[in-house]
């Protein structure tokens, strides 16, 4: 008859809830554009390749994997006096090209006049998504900003301006009328809330901490400003046709840090 041998199981199970104790979580996908929630005990210490970052009192931290990362991600656990590397390989994703005509040759080609004026906005919006707050609200479920929106741009897209092929597009197009009130996608600190910027006119930033936060473009007025604490679901602005725009829409980003992440990684929408 097979005879288990007390002392030796004890010792196994010892060993194995040791093991799952310190083993990583993730909540998302290894896939370009992704946003990506980790879980591990609390007080450990995290590095995403080279970069360490926080980790709340009760064990969560928060990444995200850039739209053209061909490379994979090491994620680096100290806990106590141990450490573990895990090493996630990165998918990668096609990308649609998408074509805009009619622009005014100005928002194509600035003139050089609006140089400066452009460095200094960008510097705006680069401070804004640099915060690392220890605000923990990027572990809630995120809303769509508006009600039953037609999405006309997705993340990730190539876009040719009047045959011109530029940046890539890096959040997602909602169609709607001007006025249209827009929600909270999220709780969070107003970071930055700008009337009239060049490119993205009417825009606001939100902070959800270690490095999430929402961008929200082409405003036609802001409800909230700077350093304003606001609930997922309340009305922040409405939609407008400002700045480098064609006609009244949402244009929506999610970053982690200077990382631009798809905002369809958590969004619940179709």
């Amino acid at each position: 008859m097979f005879k288990i041998n007390l002392k030796n199981l004890f010792f196994f199970l010892i060993l194995l809830n040791s093991y799952n104790a310190f083993a990583l979580e993730f909540n998302g996908k290894f896939i370009q554009g992704h946003f990506i929630i980790g879980k591990t005990e609390p007080k450990s210490q995290i590095w995403i390749d080279k970069k360490k970052i926080k980790v709340t009192d009760d064990g969560y931290f928060v990444f995200g994997i850039g739209r053209d990362r061909k490379f994979d991600i090491v994620i680096t656990k100290k806990f106590k006096e141990e450490r573990e590397k895990v090493i996630k390989k990165v998918q990668k994703r096609k990308y649609k090209i998408q074509r805009i005509d009619g622009l005014p040759e100005k928002k194509v080609t600035p003139p050089k006049e609006v140089y400066e004026r452009i460095k200094k906005e960008n510097k705006i919006i680069s401070d804004a998504r640099a915060i690392e707050s220890n605000l923990t609200f990027f572990k809630k479920k995120f809303i769509a900003p508006l009600d039953n929106a037609i999405i006309t741009g997705v993340y990730g897209s190539q876009r040719i301006l009047n045959g011109k092929p530029k940046w890539p597009h890096y959040g997602i197009d909602f169609a709607a009328k001007e006025g249209t009130t827009i929600k909270a996608m999220l709780d969070g600190t107003v970071t930055m809330a700008e009337p009239d910027l060049f490119y993205t006119g009417g825009t606001l930033i939100v902070d959800h901490g270690h490095g999430i936060s929402t961008l929200y473009m082409h405003m036609q007025n802001i409800f909230v400003k700077k350093g304003d604490e606001i609930k997922q679901g309340k009305p922040v602005g409405t939609v407008g046709s400002t700045g480098r725009s064609t006609g009244a829409h949402l244009d929506i980003r999610l970053n982690w840090f200077g990382t631009r992440l798809d905002p369809m990684t958590v969004l619940n929408i179709k």
